[in-house]
């Protein structure tokens, strides 16, 4: 993409109305515009860091054998009234009548209405383990909608959901997710620690919520610093292994790591007073084990190896994807502006022409612009007719992992100059080996 055509209404100015970094670069990046009270639109770069992040998603669930299926927006108030939870959800859920005066909704989840679809067509144990998921917009009423998209009102959330034959199986599939979770958050290059939470309106006993450590984080936390040591990396996992899926939870959830709806201080206070942490953390996701709350409500049943109707165990598993947009942000910047980790960055490679119009620094430009599309990356080149103080400014902002900088007295000595943004470290390199470092650097990512 070249700049001088895109869609990029940066700021220069701090917006009044942004508490937060993530909501302030948000804005001055042209990610986001508010339409409403904690309701955004998705600008061109910002949609592109929420594909990004999307399709991470995809391909983990897909690993772990999970199947994508897509769920409307409005729901039926009747399912909700069978499962006994319509008159509890409180005024979070915005209720709605169509024009037939029926009773209606606008989702901020989905138990309800994947277990009917689960009752309608599954009939035999044969037929399990089954785990279906969407990534979909969610609404919820929040009475103060703040931080932008780390607690608006409408948010793009993935939502799956298992069924399985016994509380065995079911815990399996609990497992299973949290091993999927771990994958997701490195490769999207956040440390989310799972942490032993409260199931709140969903209900169930097992629960874990994934938290970003971070200052502007809503929830108090309480942890063993050793927790912050464990990576999942590269490792190889059979997803169909209980022993290699209950090896890893045991691993990432023995130590002590809760949020403050179930911090228990005298748990805490046997962990090593040195390793003893209290911070903040930004929820990114949470995994649920709820057994038969739902299946039995609404009659989801499945005939067992006896022949006999059995309710089938059930959990449930989330993803803030918007909000995980923000947490990247605020785990990720300086005073520049936001620094993408490689694995979400909207474009691979930043290009700076330090002389728009001067015919060898164009065709340098076009020539690396070229190769870099060629191997399947996206660069996004400045080919602004600007000051190359204000370009700088822009790529910093926007946070691109890496920059290529073309001038007119690099060319002379058959360099450009490739400048990681993490690190602000540049080195001088023949414009081809500029190509071939950005490509390795990506193809180790993944």
């Amino acid at each position: 993409m070249r700049l001088s055509r895109y869609f990029l209404p940066v700021l220069k100015e701090n917006p009044s109305e942004a508490q937060i970094v993530s909501h302030r670069l948000m804005l001055r990046a042209g990610m986001i515009k508010q339409a409403s009270a904690g309701i955004y639109s998705w600008l061109p770069l910002g949609f592109k860091v929420l594909r990004k992040l999307e399709n991470i998603i995809h391909e983990e669930q897909a690993r772990a054998g999970h199947i994508a299926i897509q769920m409307p927006i409005i729901q039926s108030a009747d399912l909700w009234r069978e499962s006994g939870r319509y008159d509890d959800y409180g005024q979070e859920m915005l209720r709605m009548k169509d024009r037939h005066d029926r009773d209606m909704l606008f989702t901020p989840t989905a138990e309800e209405l994947v277990t009917d679809i689960f009752r309608g067509h599954v009939n035999s144990y044969k037929d399990l383990p089954l785990t279906l998921y969407q990534i979909q917009w969610k609404f919820r009423d929040e009475i103060r909608p703040r931080f932008g998209v780390m607690r608006g009102r409408e948010f793009y959330m993935k939502d799956g959901y298992n069924f399985d034959l016994t509380k065995e199986d079911a815990l399996h599939a609990y497992n299973r997710h949290l091993v999927t979770y771990l994958r997701t958050y490195e490769r999207m290059g956040l440390q989310a620690i799972p942490m032993r939470a409260d199931s709140g309106p969903i209900g169930g006993d097992n629960t874990h919520e994934f938290l970003v450590l971070a200052d502007t984080g809503e929830s108090e936390v309480f942890y063993d610093s050793a927790v912050t040591d464990l990576t999942f990396g590269d490792r190889q996992i059979d997803y169909d292994s209980r022993e290699q899926c209950q090896a890893i939870l045991e691993e990432f959830t023995s130590k002590y790591a809760r949020t403050d709806e179930t911090h228990d201080e005298a748990l805490f206070n046997e962990v090593p007073e040195e390793r003893r942490r209290v911070a903040r953390g930004i929820e990114v996701g949470q995994i649920f084990y709820f057994g038969t709350k739902y299946s039995e409500a609404m009659g989801a049943t499945v005939q067992g190896p006896d022949g006999k109707p059995t309710p089938v165990h059930m959990g449930s598993h989330g993803i803030g994807v918007s909000r995980l947009v923000g947490a990247i942000i605020e785990a990720s910047h300086d005073d520049k502006g936001i620094i993408w980790p490689e694995g979400v960055t909207p474009f691979h490679c930043g290009i700076v022409n330090l002389k728009q119009g001067d015919d060898e620094a164009d065709a340098a430009c076009d020539k690396i612009y070229g190769a870099l599309t060629a191997l399947g990356l996206e660069p996004l080149y400045d080919d602004r007719n600007e000051r190359a103080g204000g370009k700088f400014a822009t790529m910093d902002l926007i946070g691109l992992p890496w920059r290529i900088t073309v001038g007119p007295r690099g060319l002379k000595n058959g360099v450009v100059e490739l400048t990681c943004r993490r690190t602000g470290e540049s080195e001088e390199l023949s414009p081809e080996a500029a190509v071939t470092k950005i490509a390795e650097i990506y193809e180790r990512v993944g």
